[in-house]
């Protein structure tokens, strides 16, 4: 198979400063990119084929709708860069359309990423994919050789809403310098809505998202000698209509303490770990924050109901 892979995977001990630095913070919290081990990986495919998960199959239907349309902004003859190796239909179904010279998928979940690429590279054989194993949220490296084409990405999900506001503005501006003058962004963008369409989609009936969130405790119990009692916490998520945003917390049934990497942290009773927040925006808002990162909207694409948004960017010349 045409696939090659390339390790920037975040050390242990990267892992063990983040962690114990969020644990000791005034409002204790873990970084959402750690819940991507590989059972982590699997419960969030798990969470996509939910009822009540509408973001994955809203944006299916947009890019199985209008793929041509987004192929056509992007480029074709491109390095795609993909930013978080996520629902293999989606980006399959952009491959489709885009067909580009060379794929980069990225991806904090290492084995996840290989199994993802290789079926990728055995379905698309004339398209050379090159894996690329690290932390998207912070600056990275790629394989990128020394391609002369024209470069795109692919962000979907709505992973950016996992950023606050300024952190996603940074992060647009890393990724516009990577694509260069001239290059094109596709993303994912989750809308405002009904709190209730909201609330249900973040605390399933089957208890997917809650098995996820706990599983953080466990992946800190095996990579960094912690000592929690998933049972000891319960997931719980909300709408915060202040912010925008939806916020996941593990949050303490009793007074306890817990070790990790040698250090002890103590809890009382409701206190919580604050694991993810997913912003929600307008498009007008989410195109503000575009363009203070230096990208120019350029196409927007929304479903009937506006659950959901795709927008294309294009990066401004320098």
């Amino acid at each position: 198979m045409n696939v090659s892979f390339f390790d920037d995977h975040p050390e242990p001990a990267d892992i063990r400063a983040e962690v114990l630095a969020g644990l000791t913070q005034p409002e204790k919290r873990i970084p959402p990119k750690f819940f991507y081990d590989e059972q982590g990986s699997r419960l969030f495919d798990a969470i996509c084929e939910l009822p009540e998960y509408y973001p994955t199959r809203t944006e299916i239907g947009l890019l199985r709708q209008y793929g041509a349309e987004m192929a056509e902004l992007l480029g074709h003859d491109v390095v795609l860069i993909e930013l978080g190796s996520g629902s293999s239909l989606k980006i399959r179904t952009l491959l489709a359309a885009l067909r580009p010279r060379v794929y980069i998928p990225v991806d904090i979940s290492r084995e996840h990423l290989l199994r993802s690429a290789e079926g990728l590279a055995a379905a698309f054989p004339d398209i050379e994919v090159r894996a690329a194993c690290a932390d998207y949220s912070r600056p990275f490296s790629l394989p990128l050789q020394a391609d002369d084409q024209p470069r795109a990405a692919f962000f979907p999900g709505s992973s950016v809403g996992n950023f606050e506001p300024p952190d996603a503005e940074a992060f647009l501006h890393r990724v516009g310098t990577l694509l260069g003058p001239g290059g094109h962004l596709l993303i994912g963008v989750d809308l405002r809505k009904s709190e209730d369409l909201l609330h249900a989609a973040y605390n399933d009936a089957q208890g997917i998202t809650a098995a996820f969130n706990l599983n953080l405790l466990t992946r800190i119990n095996r990579e960094l000698e912690g000592t929690f009692d998933p049972a000891a916490f319960h997931h719980s998520a909300f709408f915060n209509p202040h912010d925008s945003r939806m916020e996941m917390h593990l949050v303490s049934n009793a007074p306890q303490q817990v070790l990790v990497a040698g250090e002890t942290f103590r809890f009382s009773e409701g206190e919580s770990i604050h694991t993810e927040c997913s912003y929600k925006y307008s498009v007008k808002d989410f195109h503000a924050l575009a363009e203070r990162a230096g990208f120019k909207p350029v196409r927007v694409w929304t479903d009937d109901q506006q659950l959901f948004s795709v927008h294309g960017l294009r990066r401004g010349d320098d």
